[in-house]
């Protein structure tokens, strides 16, 4: 059940009737407009921006927008439900609803159980998504920055798929560039070192991390001394296939002690290489067919030196005729394709399959990247599928306030998994969503293991881990006391009258609501910031039951208020528990 949904409809409803009556225009958008919790609660429970939303359109009929939203507010003044609908402002509507509606609310959230908050299914509202995050270059462990965007990705999976969505969890393998090669040419000097050669220092221009130590091990397992006696254009094609191979069961398991797993790992290098033939070249001959490459020369880019500029004839894509800025080259000048290219064909592939919609979760710096890849995606598709870039701005690691640089694994940066190993999963992926995801964030080690209210996964864990107490308190304190769900839907929760217990049962009322804007807006730290929000509001009610006794959960004096306050407590676990589902972080039954 979902009170802001079901206010939107009876809204639409007499928006429609006013059409009927010729004021407003027949082709109305009617869901155009917003009914959301007030920002203040003391003006009421609903806030409509109809009226406001349709000035324009009602300006023949009425004088302004607040003459809108006095028939609006007044027609609602005879719902059944309602107590209360007044006009604030210019044309602001303020809904007040008579309190059977949120003892209806609470009670729903009862019956339905982990599927409250979730959106029913409707004709056409289920999208086939495609979500392609971390996908870190396979030339070593991940580091915390990657982790903020696979924390991300999964959570947005977790939430889009809560909301009714089919989704796909991607990793897009960077394995065609020349930073494999790289990677090929550090492995092979492990090998040799694994055989017995003193290698002394690395090369600059190579990788030095140990963690190459076992690709070095592995290939001299697998080959012996055979790779010594052949030249580099022999042995690089293998030695690239094996350390490629270790480094992805590396990030798998770094990405597993995140509880991440990935449904599809596509191969950059299977664009070009792999059963379906060239699939870039193919890509630039279906724009090509469609007008939308040509050759043509560029203007060199603003403050570039003009002798570093190379002015020639360049196979170009016509991204402004989609919003870009310029058109993109499609070729090097040596004719190997560009980075640009090969992602054109990787997200035709994507939208090929029949996803409707394309979720890219990418690091803050490619953020100038964004323009040109939403205008292939619009030429590809012709405007049936959409692409949404999620830019995980940086991750600053700190420990009691100080920064933290160093790393025993890689040497030169703190990887992942030595952070979760330190701190937890929970902590790990809890913070890294407190906060939105273009947002730069300070993770402090010291922190994000603190018990206290000042420690935003501690104090939301506690919170339902205090709901399952009094629950099992009560089963001791209360001979014979049914906790099942049909006794406590039974319950009079009209009972619930104290303001510390309408708050927490209004806050539930919001959950379907919360859950469903982070749907749309991709946005799951939303989920994280009702979730503390709601655990503030118990721990706040908790401590008024030390020096009120009349208002704790467990009245044995008053077995019907008992009753109505656990149906309360069972539900408040249920929504923390499923929003933390959601977030991918556990609900304890217990904290000491």
């Amino acid at each position: 059940m979902n009170l802001f949904a079901e206010f939107h409809e009876r809204i639409a409803s007499i928006l429609q009737k006013i059409i009927v009556s010729g004021r407003l225009p027949a082709d109305l958008d009617l869901g155009r407009f917003v009914v959301e919790p007030p920002r203040d609660p003391s003006h009421g429970d609903v806030a409509a921006n109809a009226a406001m939303v349709y000035a324009k359109e009602a300006k023949a009929s009425f004088a302004n927008p607040r003459q809108l939203a006095v028939e609006i507010a007044a027609a609602l003044a005879d719902d059944p439900d309602v107590a209360e609908a007044e006009v604030a402002g210019p044309g602001f509507i303020n809904i007040r609803v008579k309190p059977k509606v949120f003892s209806r609310i609470l009670r729903a959230a009862l019956l339905q159980g982990p599927e409250f908050g979730r959106p029913a299914p409707a004709s056409g509202a289920q999208l086939k998504i495609n979500i392609e995050y971390v996908s870190a270059n396979p030339t070593g462990p991940m580091h915390v920055g990657h982790g903020r965007g696979a924390v991300f990705g999964d959570a947005l999976a977790n939430l889009l798929a809560f909301a009714g969505h089919f989704v796909t969890r991607e990793y897009y393998i960077n394995d065609a560039g020349a930073q494999v090669d790289v990677l090929a040419r550090s492995a092979y000097l492990r090998y040799r070192e694994a055989l017995g050669e003193a290698i002394g220092v690395i090369p600059e221009g190579l990788y030095p991390g140990d963690y190459l130590k076992n690709i070095g091990a592995a290939l001299a397992q697998k080959y012996g001394e055979e790779l010594l006696t052949r030249p580099e254009s022999e042995w690089l094609e293998d030695v690239r296939a094996v350390a490629i191979d270790g480094m992805m069961a590396m990030i798998k398991e770094d990405l597993a002690a995140l509880n991440i797993e990935h449904e599809v790992f596509f191969s950059e290098r299977s664009l070009t290489r792999g059963a379906e033939g060239d699939q870039v070249a193919a890509a630039i001959a279906e724009l090509r067919r469609r007008g939308l490459v040509y050759e043509g020369r560029l203007e060199p880019p603003k403050g570039q030196v003009v002798e570093d500029w190379e002015d020639r004839e360049q196979v170009l894509f016509k991204s402004t005729a989609f919003g870009d800025d310029v058109d993109r080259p499609l070729l090097k000048s040596d004719g190997a394709y560009t980075y640009f290219a090969s992602d054109i064909a990787y997200h035709k592939a994507k939208i090929d399959c029949g996803y409707a919609v394309l979720v890219d979760v990418w690091g803050a710096d490619h953020g100038g990247y964004v323009k040109r890849m939403r205008a292939a995606v619009d030429a590809l598709s012709e405007g049936r599928a959409s692409l949404d870039v999620k830019l995980c701005q940086l991750v600053k690691l700190m420990r009691n306030g100080e920064p933290v640089k160093m790393s025993k694994r890689s040497g030169d940066f703190v990887t992942l998994r030595e952070v979760v190993d330190e701190v937890g999963v929970d902590a790990v992926r809890f913070m890294m969503l407190f906060r939105k995801n273009d947002a730069v964030l300070e993770f402090d080690l010291a922190k994000v293991i603190e018990q206290s209210k000042d420690n935003p996964v501690f104090y939301v864990q506690y919170a339902h881990a205090r709901t399952k107490s009094v629950l099992r308190q009560s089963l001791i304190a209360i001979s014979g006391i049914d906790l099942s769900v049909e006794a406590l839907a039974a319950a009079d929760l009209g009972l619930l009258q104290d303001e510390g217990e309408i708050g927490l049962v209004k806050l539930v009322a919001q959950f379907p609501r919360a859950m469903e804007a982070a749907a749309l807006a991709h946005e799951p730290h939303r989920v994280a910031f009702y979730l503390h929000e709601l655990a503030s509001s118990l721990h706040s009610h908790w401590t008024r039951g030390k020096d009120q006794p009349q208002l704790r959960f467990l009245n044995e004096e008053r077995p019907d208020l008992t009753i109505a306050r656990l149906a309360l407590v069972r539900v408040l676990a249920m929504v923390l528990a499923s929003g933390l589902g959601i977030l991918g972080v556990s609900a304890p039954e217990e904290m000491r």
